[in-house]
């Protein structure tokens, strides 16, 4: 998609009117070309509907009927004041409107989070020098050159295999790796491409660009962001290395629910095996400046803290672990790429890159292998004995759906562990992009309900572009302050286990939509984590408070308002879309396994119930939320029905050969 004149005049006042500068050292957003990086943004939407969209609304926006819909008395745009431009906006994320407040965030979180992406005209941005943020470390020397090899069609491409696996993120590379030690021939299908150690500069743009999927960026009401990998290794590539197995209480919810080996040895031996090739450890964990500070206030509180089990060996836990999020330079990080794939291309499996899986080609009512395409247009097809379906827990039901499946579980129960934050202004310098991407957390109110669903308390690397997804925007001058502040502020996140859930549908273009919205009982879970992380916060010395909701509230000890004011702001903002900046970076369910067809999409083996060569092994498979960071509980998924899948191939005699 390119804009045209009109359409990127409007952008570019819209990224100003966000980001005007100071006219001293913060430049405007103009003035670095962030409307050229937000059209890039908008250009990589996988929809074309919603790429139109954004195109339409540009057009239409220095018009007098925008101006009417805007509440500007029907002036153009370009006919107000900086000020009066700024008002609108306020107006907009103030709205009583539903509709008008999630186009004020989809813009806000455009526009900032392209300010602080841009580069400059010197490749070096005048922002990040006027905040205190050092930029992109660049690329290592003397990286080692990429392990692995895979092909990458420059053609029509025909293969033939035991078994194709879609996706190779935590799922579909231990999936791989299970399935080629047992002997099958396994081709892995992946949409993204691949990076390693010495394509990793620790920029925000490139890592984003390269790295993650470029959409859909948020459930279909506005109301939650939604965070995901997209190359070879998938989410592994760019987690935060936090490495909890499965709780207790989740695995026995699991097994009642149909899939009883959840609370069996076979489960245990799974993530066992998974922690191992993972070298999952906690000799990685000093506590980061932002985890000493939630610490800090843990302990004054005597609320539950420890250190985070990690999956790296040689970590620096300091400058390079804060850009991890954007590929580890230092190849510290036990992604699939290093562990799984590795081990199954070596066992001879062959490795696709930059290739989109449209469809299951079925037969006879068993799956026959898959059909893909890449950028350039060319297909991909694959013949297999089975399938394993392993794109993610928002694209795997959408392949399911094209593929003609039609049990009504498929995209249901789509959970996704609602998270916001609230962030802390300190004397002291914090410096939050550097140190361990996440080495402390606390399950202190894990349970809020009696069964299982809270919160957890976990921080994350505070690089600028990223954070704007947690923050809110009260005028040009207030954002600014806030930038410049970043170097002194400490967020804590609120991570909630969701009891009630969403669901993925498929658009006419092929494409899913996921619709969730936060219910009451979980909202109130999501509040309760904010009244404690302000609490945690205050206890470790914050001279300032502050919420990630769009009105604004915020406090600061001792001095201004009080924590019962500050929480009863939050409380009367509320959760409705475009209310609170909210995101979810674990998106689980939507093809669950379970004991019964009329409540899960996939039987015990990880089966879907109408096609039983088609097997599901990634985050889709979960029963309900994890509660915890999922990559162990995805991969020990994945390692157990690949297991199973290899048994019923090679002849083991269990149901659904």
């Amino acid at each position: 998609m390119q804009l045209n004149s009109r359409q990127r005049a409007a952008l570019n006042a819209i990224c100003d009117t966000f980001a005007p500068g100071d006219g001293d050292t913060l430049p405007s957003a103009g003035a670095i070309g962030a409307a050229a990086i937000a059209e890039g943004l908008v250009a990589a939407q996988p929809r074309a509907a919603d790429r139109k969209q954004l195109a339409t609304l540009l057009s239409a926006w220095d018009s007098r009927p925008a101006g009417l819909f805007l509440g500007t008395g029907g002036r153009r745009f370009s006919h107000l004041s900086p000020g009066a431009r700024e008002e609108l906006m306020l107006r907009l994320g103030d709205s009583p409107s539903e509709r008008k407040r999630v186009l004020f965030q989809a813009l806000r979180g455009l526009a900032t989070s392209a300010y602080l992406l841009a580069p400059g005209p010197s490749g070096a941005s005048p922002v990040w020098e006027a905040i205190g943020y050092p930029g992109p470390l660049g690329k290592l020397p003397d990286a080692p050159r990429p392990r692995l090899a895979p092909l990458s069609p420059a053609a029509d491409t025909a293969l033939d295999c035991d078994v194709v696996v879609v996706g190779s993120g935590a799922g579909g590379g231990t999936a791989a790796a299970v399935l080629a030690a047992a002997g099958l021939s396994v081709v892995v299908l992946e949409r993204g491409g691949y990076y390693d150690d010495a394509d990793f500069d620790g920029g925000e743009h490139t890592g984003l660009r390269r790295l993650y999927a470029p959409g859909p960026g948020s459930t279909a009401e506005g109301q939650i962001s939604l965070v995901a990998g997209t190359c070879l290794g998938g989410g592994t590539v760019v987690n935060w290395t936090t490495s909890f197995p499965t709780p207790a209480e989740v695995r026995a919810e699991w097994a009642a629910l149909g899939a009883t080996q959840f609370a069996d040895d076979e489960y245990t031996r799974a993530i066992k095996a998974v922690q191992s090739r993972l070298s999952v450890n906690g000799e990685h964990s000093v506590a980061s400046s932002r985890d000493a500070v939630m610490e800090r206030g843990l302990r004054a509180l005597g609320w539950h803290v420890d250190a985070m089990p990690r999956n790296v060996v040689g970590c620096d836990m300091g400058t390079d672990c804060g850009r991890c999020g954007y590929g580890c330079r230092l190849g510290a990080k036990q992604s699939v790429t290093k562990t799984w794939l590795a081990d199954a291309e070596a066992a001879g499996a062959r490795l696709v890159i930059n290739t989109d899986v449209r469809t299951i080609d079925r037969k006879g009512g068993r799956a026959v292998g898959v059909s893909g395409r890449t950028p350039a247009g060319h297909t991909v097809t694959v013949r297999a004995r089975a399938v394993v379906a392993a794109a993610g827990a928002i694209q795997t039901p959408a392949l399911l759906r094209r593929s003609g499946f039609t049990d009504p579980a498929i995209g249901r129960y789509l959970r996704l562990h609602p998270a916001t934050a609230v962030w802390g202004v300190f004397d002291e310098e914090i410096r939050p992009w550097e140190g361990g991407m996440q080495t402390r957390y606390s399950r202190e109110h894990s349970d809020l309900d009696g069964h299982g669903h809270g919160v957890i308390y976990e921080t994350g690397p505070g690089n600028p572009a990223a954070v704007q997804g947690f923050m809110n925007w009260r005028g040009g001058a207030a954002h600014q302050a806030t930038l410049r502040d970043l170097g002194h502020t400490a967020g804590v996140g609120i991570i909630t286990r969701d009891r009630d859930s969403g669901t993925v549908k498929v658009a006419r273009d092929g494409e899913p939509v996921p619709h969730y919205r936060l219910s009451d009982h979980d909202a109130a879970h999501l509040h309760a984590g904010i009244e404690g992380a302000a609490r945690i916060l205050a206890a470790a010395g914050a001279r300032r408070i502050s919420s990630a909701h769009q009105s604004g509230p915020s406090y600061e000890p001792d001095r201004r308002g009080t924590h019962d004011d500050f929480i009863a702001a939050c409380r009367t903002a509320g959760y409705a879309p475009g209310r609170c900046a909210i995101a979810a970076l674990h998106i689980m369910g939507t093809a669950r396994m379970g004991g019964s067809r009329e409540t899960s999409a996939t039987n015990p083996d990880g089966a879907t119930w109408e096609v039983p060569n088609v097997v599901v092994a990634d985050a889709s498979c979960f029963p309900t939320s994890s509660g915890v960071n999922p990559m162990i509980s995805i991969e020990a998924i994945a390692h157990m029905n690949a297991t199973r899948l290899a048994d019923r191939l090679n002849g083991g005699g269990r149901p659904g050969t």
